[in-house]
């Protein structure tokens, strides 16, 4: 699938791998949606993450915090409350630690919770996203707040690309757990 580059494909890869994503997790059974994720020798020394998700709910929540980054974001730029779409202390540099602050503060989020919190938040960003025109989507710096990039781009890795990676996820540890 190539990279949105309009608000119709935006909306559709969004949905489209959510639909994807739901798909691959209503095909698991509870035991597999309950069980610990473990990567081992195979995925050391590669990005943080591996070590960070320990389990399905631990990818369900990371995807909802980026969601509400999102929404958040952009609801204070267009409110006029200028803001980084990363919260401080952090930036693009550290913020493997905000995702870590994610997952400690969801280990007491129940997998239900996480599931509801996650469809929730996915239909605002839809909402969010339907919002805006091609141009105010697509257009390079059309809002000063995204800097030299476009919303759309932050909308897909927020949305499509996520998912994206949640499904790999979620199938490397499924092909690891059948060996």
């Amino acid at each position: 699938m190539s990279r949105p580059a309009t608000k119709q494909e935006l909306l559709t890869a969004a949905n489209e791998q959510f639909d994807k994503l739901w798909r691959m997790i209503d095909a698991m059974t509870q035991q597999e949606r309950n069980a610990t994720y473990c990567f081992g020798a195979e995925y050391e020394g590669k990005e943080a993450h591996w070590r960070r998700d320990q389990n399905l709910r631990d990818v369900l929540v990371h995807l909802y915090e980026w969601h509400m980054l999102l929404i958040n974001w952009v609801t204070a730029n267009t409110g006029g409350n200028a803001r980084p779409f990363l919260p401080a202390p952090y930036n693009w540099s550290n913020y493997a630690q905000m995702n870590v602050g994610f997952w400690e503060k969801h280990q007491t989020t129940p997998y239900a919770d996480a599931e509801t919190m996650l469809k929730e938040s996915h239909a605002r960003v839809m909402a969010l996203m339907g919002q805006f025109s091609d141009e105010e989507l697509f257009a390079r710096a059309h809002f000063s707040w995204t800097g030299t990039t476009s919303l759309g781009a932050y909308c897909v890795s927020a949305t499509s690309s996520h998912y994206d990676w949640a499904m790999k996820k979620i199938k490397a540890h499924q092909k690891l757990s059948r060996k």
